[in-house]
């Protein structure tokens, strides 16, 4: 199968610089598959777990707090308000996200806050669940 290239990026740094065969993205309107050859987009992500699939079939779960994102036909570049290792957050990093997005929801001043900070605790909930 084909491969693009995947750059995750967060305030701090980049995460991921890689060639990918297909990556799952947490879109502002739905998830959605990116795969080579892709259309332009661009896109608000809503929080949420990203998975990207490598050529040799390794599969890497990243969760993301929201942000945007840019497909070209060779490229996906994410550019992430934070993102953490979804397969190592557990315990005590996992409660914690929690309470930050549980107190996100708590201070939401509008519509569009509240709907982000309430996936978010949505998505969390269901990790902290599996």
């Amino acid at each position: 199968m084909a491969t693009f290239t995947f750059e995750l990026v967060t305030p701090e740094r980049v995460l991921m610089s890689q060639p990918v065969e297909q990556v799952l993205v947490p879109g502002g309107d739905g998830d959605f598959t990116v795969f080579a050859g892709h259309a332009p987009v661009v896109s608000t992500m809503r929080p949420g777990v990203i998975e990207a699939k490598a050529a040799d079939g390794k599969v890497t779960r990243i969760y993301v707090r929201g942000g945007f994102c840019e497909v070209a036909p060779t490229s996906l570049t994410i550019l992430a308000e934070k993102a953490l290792n979804a397969d190592t957050l557990t315990g005590d990093a996992l409660a914690g996200e929690l309470k930050a997005a549980e107190a996100d929801l708590a201070a939401a001043k509008n519509d569009d806050e509240r709907w982000l900070a309430a996936t978010a605790v949505e998505r969390l909930k269901s990790m902290r669940a599996a």
